[in-house]
């Protein structure tokens, strides 16, 4: 049996870890023993602690509790905790998502004391550092030593950026192994898409009516903290709804909630919050969130797991965003750019009233995504002895 350390700490990746603790649990329970580190990135009871229960993932073996600090405050807390329950753990992996802080931190950490590094959703780029984002991706795939991208775009900048697919195991640091292995992202929604229409009250709570809304979100800080881009986007949204009639479902990530008042101007504040159309709602859970998205006839996020889970379920969307690391969903037309700007965003939605996307290709994989990973790290651990 190998032992394998997962760090976790923002919301998104405590759903990301559900689909390969599932598939250890179902498929190789007896020959993975998984540890579960939560940093405490994340540590908002409706963020964070809500999904361990909803997803039936294990409870961490290990919560560092960080909270929120500045990047370098954060980060330099993360690695010293981590690094001393790797020291302890003595892990043949060490399982890292995306591109958090968490993310980076065990980056730093586990190379130093050469652990070998698992990057999930590896290959990912918006070619843009001044996202915190990106830097955290770039420097954890090259600590890495087993590359798992869910797209063939993000397989494809690994080679560009001089990672050698035609390495051969056993893979290192210096000789890693590239794979192009589906979106574990797509084996969540797939899992729990029917539980999700089953169990969730979200429409009947907030009186949203199936295909007569939009689903919005919004987190980014650049989008939250600049007034004149915040102002833009809740223009848009009001403008889209006085134009269609539809109502607009916005669960609120705390730092939204709390800069909105601060950052719009009063006149559009309060157009907001007294428009019976537009539902502020407090965040909601994992399986309220597919459930809206399954619903929705629209969405328009700033997110990038929105961005794909609207794929997952074909709906056009709306990116808030300059860049996406997605670019997939906009080449085949089912999802386009509008960054914050008002007339690009009602641009866009006139452009998918007029012609909605019809074509939607499965390019996030087969559903299978966290069994390769799991059966690639057995199969490695093997290789390096």
């Amino acid at each position: 049996m190998i032992k394998i350390v997962t760090i976790i700490g923002a919301r998104p990746q405590i759903i990301k870890a559900a689909a390969l603790s599932r598939a250890i649990k179902t498929n190789f329970s007896d020959r993975i023993q998984e540890i579960i580190v939560h940093t405490g990135q994340h540590y908002d009871e409706n963020m964070s602690e809500v999904f361990f229960r909803e997803l039936g993932i294990p409870l961490p073996d290990y919560n560092l509790n960080v909270g929120s600090a500045s990047h370098g405050v954060q980060t330099a807390r993360m690695i010293e905790g981590i690094e001393a329950i790797l020291i302890k753990e003595k892990p043949a992996w060490l399982v890292l998502y995306g591109d958090t802080n968490s993310t980076l931190a065990g980056a730093v950490a586990a190379s130093k004391i050469h652990v070998p590094i698992a990057h999930i959703e590896a290959g990912l780029r918006s070619f843009n550092k001044a996202m915190p984002e990106e830097i955290n991706r770039i420097l954890c795939d090259h600590c890495s030593t087993l590359l798992f991208s869910p797209t063939e775009t993000g397989y494809k900048n690994l080679v560009h950026e001089g990672f050698n697919p035609e390495n051969q195991a056993p893979f290192s640091s210096d000789k890693p192994g590239i794979y192009h292995c589906g979106d574990v992202m797509y084996d969540n929604s797939l899992h729990f898409a029917a539980l999700a229409m089953k169990q969730s009250q979200v429409l009947r709570k907030n009186q949203l009516i199936a295909d007569q809304y939009i689903l919005c979100t919004i987190h980014r800080n650049n989008n939250t903290d600049e007034p004149e881009r915040l102002q833009q986007i809740f223009e848009a949204l009001l403008a889209i709804v006085k134009q269609s009639g539809k109502q607009i479902a916005l669960p609120l990530h705390p730092r939204t909630a709390k800069l909105l008042k601060t950052n719009l101007s009063p006149e559009c504040y309060q157009d907001v919050i007294s428009n019976p159309l537009v539902h502020l709602m407090e965040p909601v859970s994992f399986l309220d969130m597919i459930a809206l998205e399954q619903n929705a006839s629209h969405i328009i996020t700033d997110s990038g797991g929105v961005q794909k889970e609207a794929y997952f379920f074909k709906k056009p969307c709306i990116i808030l965003r300059p860049e996406t690391e997605w670019k997939e969903i906009v080449e085949v037309g089912a999802a386009q750019i509008a960054d914050a700007s008002k007339a690009r965003i009602l641009d866009d939605w006139s452009r998918f009233m007029e012609t909605p996307p019809m074509d939607f290709p499965s390019i996030f994989g087969d559903g299978q995504a966290a069994r390769f990973i799991a059966g690639e790290l057995i199969s490695q651990s093997q290789n390096s002895k």
